[in-house]
């Protein structure tokens, strides 16, 4: 009797770690295989389907992307940075790092205005491709996207939830802690964790671009853009530069037709503006309003 209860508990011991083994469980249930590298890409392809169907789903058929700097906040909470970052200097006023804070703050108290100006584009933008809808929440053309996180990014939701409209936030995942701003439409928020998939899905549906003032990730964003429009992936999408001092101070665009590394031409992909609605009257009078982004074959998965 005693052999057979050892002989049953073995068998129901190796038959506990049957089921409990990583190897039995069902392949898309198991979180190990799934985040491992040989996964990666099936990972892309979740990635790239997801936001797809979430949008073709939404009826969003075309996109304005507004790109610009995540620490460019609303002129009332720049204030007050600059008020704190004061209040820590005149503790300690010999101190270079803080004295460097204080100027910091006070240009980004001075680039607030663009925090605004982006604000009321997104409101222009948004009231005038949705005012005619047939869905709940505005209508699927000129949907405001933006990377849903602060600053220049969340003044353009913003901009779009104060006219009573949609947009959309691509938000990623980073080293740091990020959360979506609280102005993107709840059911067009995505987070990703690879960069080029965001990359792919801000330009899939996009007819026009509008960039503010930004640091590397703004420039990033920059020129991809420009390079897909020069090599004619984009076809004649307008990209719109805000903030003409900013941007000629910031890249010399002539320098780099006088030595010939891109042509004369080239200078006509960017339309530079200094008001909200002079931008949006360009894109609006260069992308037909209510229509859907053009075919573009197999030059949009580029």
């Amino acid at each position: 009797m005693a052999q057979v209860a050892n002989q049953f508990n073995t068998q129901t011991s190796n038959l506990d770690a049957i089921l409990k083994s990583p190897t039995y469980r069902i392949a898309h249930e198991d979180p190990t295989l799934l985040n491992s590298n040989a996964m990666r890409g099936v990972r892309m392809l979740l990635e790239i389907t997801k936001p797809d169907l979430g949008l073709e789903t939404a009826g969003i058929e075309s996109t304005i992307i507004v790109f610009g700097g995540a620490r460019i906040v609303d002129r009332e909470t720049a204030a007050q940075r600059l008020k704190e970052a004061e209040k820590c200097l005149s503790k300690n006023p010999k101190s270079t790092a803080l004295k460097r804070k204080v100027i910091h703050h006070q240009h980004l108290l001075e680039l607030s205005r663009f925090y605004d100006s982006a604000q009321k584009f997104a409101f222009l933008a948004s009231q005038h491709g949705q005012a005619n809808s047939d869905h709940n929440n505005g209508c699927s053309s000129h949907v405001i996207v933006t990377g849903g996180g602060p600053g220049i990014m969340e003044a353009a939701n913003r901009g779009a939830f104060e006219a009573g409209c949609r947009s959309i936030g691509l938000n990623i995942s980073l080293p740091f802690e990020q959360h979506p701003n609280p102005y993107i439409t709840p059911e067009l928020c995505f987070k990703f964790n690879y960069f080029s998939l965001r990359k792919f899905h801000f330009v899939m549906r996009s007819v026009g671009a509008i960039l503010f003032p930004g640091g590397f990730g703004t420039l990033d964003e920059l020129f991809e853009l420009l390079t897909l429009r020069q090599v004619g992936t984009k076809g004649s999408m307008p990209i719109v530069l805000f903030g003409q001092d900013f941007w000629t101070r910031l890249v010399d665009f002539e320098y780099l037709t006088e030595t010939g590394l891109i042509s004369d031409d080239d200078l006509e992909l960017i339309h530079f503006s200094d008001t909200a609605e002079e931008a949006w009257e360009y894109i609006r009078s260069n992308t037909e309003a209510g229509a859907k982004i053009p075919e573009q074959q197999d030059s949009k998965d580029k």
